[in-house]
């Protein structure tokens, strides 16, 4: 016999909570800077609706799933196709081509439903300032749905093919399972990455496997009315309350999302409860139910908007007129897309036949339109190198430097090619010692001269740039240890909690007393940054102190200035002579260095002073001898250290002593 059809009816109130949930991340973002929570809600929802059909689908003997993959396709790929070709468009001309690179990959992962996992692999700061974030990041969500929408049938229709008749009993077995492995996994990444666990699908399917039970049982369940209108105002003021709460992008998902979830299942525990008192008499109102229809669209539009707004007008935070006209906007553009393109796709037969061709041909433009982006970039690429009489870089600070290349040349390196502005060395081992220390060194001609051991974060790395000139003329051996965010310190001076970055450092000067080089490059400063005032951290001499024992020098160098803009997109946006590019040498560096004021500096420390390198004696140019100096907001590029080499190499010279001469050649 034919099971019976299990009892399924309308539920009005999750539009309303579509709408909540997606006018809450827009505000948040817009207004707040802050994370809301509302994609949470999203994926509760996500995970609700789609068990609850694919459950009575196997119930009734078939789940169609080539049927349903393309009801999927026609509601997704429209309005998501739609505006990542506009945003192609738009971002190619309001982006610095700085980003371009960046973009596109992102757009291409955003197409393909890969958003996440590239976000994850660039270990990209979704929170980060919006004015620098990429206009289609938010794409992470969306991508996390699709890969649900893939592989969640295929579990369903097994489960249903396997249990012959008992699918409740399996299915709720499976998403108990499912949501204890993830929810735990959820928890232990968060600790220990979060920002992989933010994007992590893995981390998520506790999210959709909780929706999935509740649409097992929530039929079942009665609840006194006076209690659903209490359930429905809790879930309600959880879901607003939550990202002022909680530090939503730094704790999520974790045991935090529990907050969301947990809000969004009071709702709909609370259903449909006729009372003028309910919290469903505010979901079920028309302005809400109409927001509900166009939360997708206007959950794709806002983000690219409020991104291309605040780098057009060159800002940070959009203002609260600012920040009307983004949401009016974003909303306008979610109206155009519903009418226009949402709504004819769905009532076309292609909702019925053809969705997988019209997948493939409407993917085709977005693809295209990207690679031609990139094509475009390419061809800005291959700016001449750095260090000619037209390009001299830092030269051009030295004393008694004049000038002698051609007049109106255009700095170097081109902004395509910025983001990659690194030295690297590819040879790197994991110690023995673990804590994630890597060890990478170069290979000199023979026994090395010296061994210089480049330890700490990004910003001692980045003088590989002029050090391995130096090391290739001198055959010196480079050993490098880095971890970002991690300078080398007895403490973890970015963030006091970080045990990870204290045990790092604790291995990479245990693997320095081992190595025993010549010298230690690390760095001798922190926040040189307008506001601020820049220090020597005592976890940096107690590091040194450590060193001193085994009678290894030390090179420490005062940190370059760091920024609340890019000052390279400041020159494309403004132009290289722009105030606003320009700031004044007092907001960073004061006129003696921090360490002369300290009493406990050991003496194997010699401290090397580029501050002259970065600024005149007035200002603190992005443009120094025709070459841009950095290639983000605070990382001094490879192509102008490149012309440090030589400056660097004598500063080397002045604090270990000149290198011994060569024996003369017989004669």
């Amino acid at each position: 016999m034919t099971p019976p059809h299990p009892r399924t009816r309308y539920r009005p109130e999750i539009e309303g909570l579509r709408a909540l949930a997606c006018v809450l991340v827009v505000v948040y973002h817009v207004w707040l800077g802050r994370i809301s929570g509302g994609v949470d809600v999203f994926f509760f929802l996500t995970g609700f609706l789609i068990t609850g059909q694919l459950f009575r689908a196997g119930q009734r003997g078939r789940i169609d799933l080539r049927a349903l993959w393309g009801r999927t396709i026609t509601r997704l790929f429209p309005a998501a196709l739609t505006v990542l070709l506009v945003v192609i468009a738009a971002a190619a001309l309001v982006l610095p081509q700085a980003r371009w690179f960046a973009t596109v990959r992102e757009v291409v992962a955003a197409t393909l439903y890969l958003e996440n996992w590239q976000l994850a692999a660039n270990s990209a700061d979704y929170f980060a300032r919006h004015s620098d974030a990429s206009v289609v990041q938010h794409f992470w969500s969306l991508s996390i749905q699709g890969q649900f929408y893939l592989v969640w049938p295929l579990l369903v229709a097994a489960l249903a093919y396997a249990a012959r008749g008992r699918l409740r009993a399996a299915l709720t077995g499976t998403l108990l399972v499912l949501t204890a492995a993830s929810l735990a996994y959820s928890v232990w990444l968060t600790a220990a990455n979060q920002p992989l666990a933010y994007f992590s699908a893995l981390t998520r399917i506790w999210e959709f496997a909780i929706g999935g039970l509740l649409a097992l049982v929530i039929n079942a369940v009665t609840l006194p009315r006076a209690l659903r209108i209490a359930l429905g105002w809790l879930g309600v003021a959880g879901l607003v309350a939550c990202g002022l709460v909680l530090q939503v992008g730094t704790v999520f998902p974790g045991f935090a999302a529990l907050w969301p979830v947990a809000s969004a299942a009071f709702v709909l525990l609370a259903g449909a409860t006729g009372s003028p008192a309910g919290a469903d008499r505010l979901l079920t109102a028309r302005p809400l139910t109409w927001l509900g229809r166009l939360s997708f669209p206007l959950y794709l539009w806002h983000w690219p908007v409020l991104v291309l707004y605040l780098v057009y007008r060159g800002r940070t935070e959009v203002g609260l007129l600012g920040g009307a006209f983004v949401i009016g906007l974003s909303l306008a553009l979610a109206v155009a897309t519903h009418h226009l393109v949402e709504t004819p796709v769905r009532r076309s037969q292609l909702a019925v036949r053809g969705a997988y061709r019209f997948a493939v041909l409407a993917m085709i433009p977005v693809l295209a339109a990207a690679g031609a982006w990139q094509i475009a970039g390419l061809a800005r690429s291959g700016t001449p190198a750095a260090g000619g009489a037209d390009h001299p870089g830092a030269l051009a600070r030295t004393p008694g430097f004049v000038y002698r290349g051609a007049a109106d040349v255009a700095p170097v390196p081109s902004p395509v090619e910025l983001p990659d502005d690194w030295a690297w060395i590819d040879d790197c081992a994991e110690s023995p010692r673990g804590s994630e220390l890597l060890v990478c060194t170069t290979t000199p001609d023979g026994p090395p001269e010296k061994t210089l051991a480049i330890v700490g974060d990004s910003h001692p790395t980045q003088f590989i740039a002029a050090l391995e000139p130096v090391a290739q003329r001198r055959n010196w051996q480079l050993v490098v240890m880095s971890r970002g965010g991690c300078p080398f310190s007895t403490e973890s001076e970015i963030d006091p909690d970080d045990q990870a970055c204290r045990d790092w450092n604790a291995a990479a000067a245990d693997e320095i007393l081992d190595l025993r080089p010549d010298a230690v490059f690390t760095t001798a400063t922190r926040d040189v940054r307008a506001g601020l005032t820049e220090w020597t951290p005592p976890g940096f001499v107690a590091q040194w102190r450590k060193i001193e024992a085994a009678g290894i020098p030390v090179l420490a160098v005062r940190d370059n200035p760091r920024y609340d803009y890019a000052p390279s997109e400041c020159v494309e946006l403004r132009g290289a002579d722009a105030p606003e590019c320009n700031p004044p040498r007092a907001d960073f560096y004061a006129d003696e260095p921090p360490w002369l004021f300290l009493d406990d500096v050991p003496p194997n420390v010699s401290f090397l002073d580029f501050s002259d390198y970065y600024c005149d004696e007035a200002v603190c140019p992005p443009v120094i001898g025709n070459v841009l100096v950095y290639l983000d907001d605070n990382h001094v590029g490879a192509t102008y250290l490149g012309t440090m080499d030589t400056i660097v190499e004598q500063a080397i010279d002045d604090a270990l002593g000149p290198p011994a001469p060569e024996p003369p050649a017989p004669a």
